[in-house]
């Protein structure tokens, strides 16, 4: 049987080393970490940077991950037993709701979306599919957090993005509101991504009971709000359905 394809095998090493990171990578840090010639390693970014596995920031000259692969994930994404398992459910907590719904996983310190079901009426909307949230500002990331505690501790150690005046950047503060939520089930951002803009999430688990996803819906505050608060009827659509993934994904008997 013949061996691995030693070029091979180093192009994955430098798109794993790109995908674990947060920050762009330049040649000299991949060579140092990988242990390669500087020369070895530009030449391998070169032809990934053709095909489109990376691209080249202009003015450091570093490289991340291209578009291709997030183009060719949508593959996987399909095949995805989350996205597969919670597809009915998806469209009728939307057609409940009368919102859009989300599905998403953690992706380091953010939310990758894997599933999206537009708002049930002639309103332009755009496809979010693959799109990546911060989860400290959003309800499925502090859905996600409340459960991966490790994450939101890695995520302390730097600053917390503000987007809004309402964005939880103290990381006290932010953790009091994961102990909340673990203990309630359900998770709430109140125009802390977008103004004007409120969502609600809970947690899926799997057959483990690993929280491996979450799944909340989307909208103008005025709609899903009374008081200030979200409203209780929402909030329970969305727990139900959650549940309801969970159980098909084996974390609840039938």
């Amino acid at each position: 049987m013949p061996g691995p394809i030693q070029s091979i095998e180093r192009a994955a090493a430098i798109l794993r080393l790109l995908s674990g990171r947060s920050r762009r990578l330049g040649v000299a840090e991949l060579s140092g970490e990988l242990g390669l010639p500087k020369g070895t390693v530009h030449g391998i970014l070169r032809t990934l940077q053709q095909v489109g596995f990376v691209e080249q920031d202009a003015e450091t000259g570093k490289y991340q991950l291209g578009a291709a692969l997030l183009h060719m994930g949508s593959s996987y994404l399909d095949g995805n037993e989350l996205r597969t398992r919670a597809l009915n459910w998806a469209d009728a907590l939307a057609a409940r709701s009368g919102e859009s719904v989300r599905i998403g996983t953690l992706h380091e310190s953010q939310v990758l979306i894997v599933h999206h079901v537009f708002r049930p009426d002639d309103s332009r909307q755009a496809l979010e599919v693959g799109t990546l949230l911060p989860a400290h500002a959003t309800a499925l990331g502090k859905a996600l957090l409340a459960h991966h505690r490790y994450i939101a501790t890695d995520m302390a150690r730097n600053d917390l993005q503000t987007f809004t005046s309402s964005t939880i950047t103290d990381v006290y503060r932010l953790r009091r509101e994961l102990d909340e939520i673990t203990e309630r089930g359900w998770a709430s951002d109140q125009e802390e991504l977008y103004h004007g803009v409120t969502s609600i999430a809970a947690p899926i688990e799997d057959r483990r009971r690993v929280v491996v996803g979450a799944m909340g819906i989307s909208g103008a505050s005025e709609r899903l709000c009374d008081d200030a608060s979200p409203r209780p009827e929402l909030i329970g659509y969305v727990m139900e359905t959650a549940r309801a993934v969970s159980r098909e994904l084996g974390a609840i008997p039938w």
